[in-house]
Formats: structure tokens, sequence, C-alpha cells
């Protein structure tokens, strides 16, 4: 008896850990697509949804351009999250052999300011974690988070001039 006990403990502990954001099943978030446009730069966006081999993904892809004082495109969903019930970010992802980004912003941050973690999508389906204290914050570069709460998750392509693919999955919180 106490076994089972403790067996159930550790299930209900365990699925309290984590938080599917959208799996484009039985979780959608409100996504929206930006770009650098906002600010008075050139770069292009598209963000859709697709299927293959049976598989639901969204697409963000476009024409990223440092012109202007440009360089990136982003999807974003919008959220308020406690931070603290969380260790990373979990996303399933695949893309045309770049570096990509996931930004978070807090409350009262300036739209300029995020906290950052990069990634390399490649050709294939990957399932990709990123723990929350190796963010950095975008104006200083310390690593860690200093906020309990997130208000958005954003993936973006950024920094350099290059053609954007990049295919999501999944995305949740563990």
């Amino acid at each position: 008896m106490i076994k089972f006990k403790i067996s159930l403990l550790l299930i209900f502990t365990l699925n309290i850990s984590s938080m599917v954001i959208d799996n484009l099943d039985d979780t959608r978030a409100r996504w929206s697509a930006i770009s650098d446009q906002v600010m008075g730069g050139i770069s292009e966006v598209n963000f859709y949804e697709l299927e293959e081999n049976g598989t639901k993904f969204y697409r963000l892809e476009g024409e990223v351009s440092t012109a202007n004082n440009g360089g990136f495109i982003q999807s974003r969903v919008n959220l308020n999250l406690n931070v603290n019930d969380f260790n990373g970010i979990r996303i399933k992802i695949k893309g045309n052999n770049n570096q990509y980004f996931v930004h978070l912003r807090a409350p009262r941050m300036m739209p300029w300011n995020y906290y950052y973690s990069d990634f390399y999508a490649g050709d294939d389906w990957q399932i990709i974690d990123l723990p929350l204290n190796n963010f950095k914050y975008s104006r200083n570069g310390n690593i860690g988070i200093n906020a309990n709460v997130i208000r958005s998750i954003g993936l973006v392509a950024y920094g350099r001039d290059f053609s954007a693919q990049l295919d999501i999955a999944n995305i949740e919180l563990y």
C-alpha cells in the first residue's frame, strides 16, 4: 500500500511539472507573426500550418534582412506563466540547418529587451530542451531569468541575412 501511494505521488508530481503550450492537436495557442517592419526593417515573415506524413506543424519562414537596422522575423504566443513552476522549454522542431532563438519576455520589459536561448534546427525532427537557467538577458548577457512571470514566448530568426524556415510541431514547459 505504501508503494502504491508513493507511486501516485510521483505520477502527480511529474504531471504538474510540465505544461503543453501548443501541440497542434488538443492544445492550441494563439500565435502572431511579426517582423522588423514594425520598426522600419524590410524582413518578410510568413507563419502557417502544414501537415506532412501525418505530422501537423507550424512553419515560420521568410527572408531576414539586416537592411534599415532590421534583422528578425518572429512568431510569438502571449502567456502569463510563473516561471518558478518550470525548469525549461521543450520544442519539437526541424528547419533548414540554421541557428534560431527562443525569446521570452516578462512584464514591464521594453519592447527591445528579452531573455534568449539559441538552438540549431537541422533537416530532421528533433526535440530540444532549453533550460530556463541558461537563458541570457539581451541588455547585458547575464545568464538566468530575473523575473517570476513570462508574458510571451517567441520563436525567432535573427541577426543576419538569410532565408529562414523553422517547423514547430510542439512547444511545452517542463
